[in-house]
């Protein structure tokens, strides 16, 4: 293939941008086509006769002589703008190394936010999406202290564990990247359209589907690759049987990456994806360190050049009032407790009195409450 170049320009833009639009093209024919012909615009320049030489369907390549997808391409160009996304095309000096790697690396990268993570050490935390209280605490302490540790934290901004990592990764002040499933102007799930704002704030969104591409289920197998081919290791916090991040985590071996698990309750269904993994030989997790640990010295010398492998624990919580300690106490980090369990054992206080001491503890973030008015402790220990 040819030399990476530092900028692409408009006509290039177009070019790479035509070819990812062309109908009933895959990403890995496409790749074929750029290892023969050079280019994208060498490719859309080519007679029907010589694609079909290389192997292309005669209506694939019909579509590829007529450039019927500049247009549509054109018009890709102009919502990148209106977004501030940009466009990274596979021979840029910008696409991360570690995903042009991989079997079938996308062609082309829609992105939004701080382009230069594109560079940065990464590290996948996937799981279930209806994780337990357990799965969500496990998911935002690691994500916390991945961050902390200079490691963007890597996700899928799906409900659940995906969530809760990205969550915990911008409590520490930290990295995260969300690899999206469809274009970045689609927001999958709904509500966690706050949190996409965030991460493109803060963070970077990432997408190989073009703008206004649907959330479509097929797409999702796609998006894992890249969330394992972005990063040095996957990290499965939880995930049933026939879980998207058991796929995840075959992708990674498959392409070499590091796979790590956390050990779960053998008669949770939840638990069932990490602890298979724990038997086939994955890496086990107790804590971020454990990763760290299990990435190698390669990847810890990156982060000892960023001069920010030192875990940051930030400033610790002020002292509990006496009401507020024992309100506390009554909580657990892996099993939500209901307001009205609380209140049958705090006698001594108003029901009001806990509602306000509850408060107070959310406030401090020392307690987490979850649907149903029940809570949770944050495990910061």
């Amino acid at each position: 293939m040819p030399l990476r170049a530092a900028t692409q320009s408009s006509e290039s833009l177009l070019s790479w941008l035509a070819l990812r639009l062309t109908p009933g093209l895959g990403t890995k024919r496409a790749l074929e086509l750029l290892e023969r012909f050079g280019s994208p615009a060498q490719i859309l320049q080519a007679d029907p006769a010589e694609l079909e030489a290389a192997g292309v369907p005669p209506a694939v390549a019909q579509s590829l002589s007529s450039g019927c997808t500049f247009e549509e391409a054109a018009e890709q160009v102009e919502r990148a703008k209106a977004l501030g996304a940009e466009l990274i095309p596979l021979h840029d000096e910008r696409y991360p190394e570690r995903l042009r790697e991989i079997y079938d690396p996308p062609i082309l990268l829609f992105v939004l936010g701080r382009v230069e993570l594109l560079q940065s050490v990464m590290v996948a935390v996937v799981g279930s999406r209806r994780c337990t209280a357990y799965g969500t605490a496990v998911a935002q302490r690691l994500g916390r202290d991945l961050a902390a540790a200079g490691v963007t934290v890597l996700s899928g901004m799906a409900r659940g564990v995906d969530t809760a990592a990205h969550e915990g990764a911008l409590a520490a002040g930290g990295a995260t990247a969300a690899v999206f499933g469809c274009g970045l102007d689609v927001i999958y799930p709904a509500e966690n359209r706050k949190l996409a704002e965030r991460i493109a704030r803060e963070g970077l969104l990432v997408s190989e589907f073009p703008f206004g591409a649907p959330a479509h289920p097929q797409n999702f197998p796609i998006r894992n690759r890249c969330v394992s081919g972005l990063s040095e290791g996957v990290v499965v916090v939880e995930g049933k049987q026939y879980s998207g991040s058991l796929i995840t985590a075959k992708l990674a071996l498959d392409q070499n990456r590091e796979v790590f698990a956390v050990p779960g309750n053998i008669t949770s269904p939840a638990s069932f994806g990490p602890n298979l993994l724990l038997k086939q030989g994955a890496q086990v997790v107790q804590s971020a360190e454990d990763i760290l640990e299990g990435l190698g010295p390669r990847v810890k010398l990156r982060l000892q050049r960023q001069q920010r492998l030192e875990l940051a624990a930030g400033p610790a919580p002020g002292p509990m009032s006496g009401f507020a300690e024992q309100v506390f106490s009554c909580l657990e980090v892996d099993k939500p407790v209901y307001l009205d369990e609380l209140i049958e054992r705090l006698p001594q206080l108003s029901s009001s009195e806990i509602i306000a001491l509850l408060f107070e503890l959310e406030e401090a973030g020392r307690i987490r409450q979850l649907p149903g008015r029940s809570y949770v402790k944050v495990w910061s220990e």
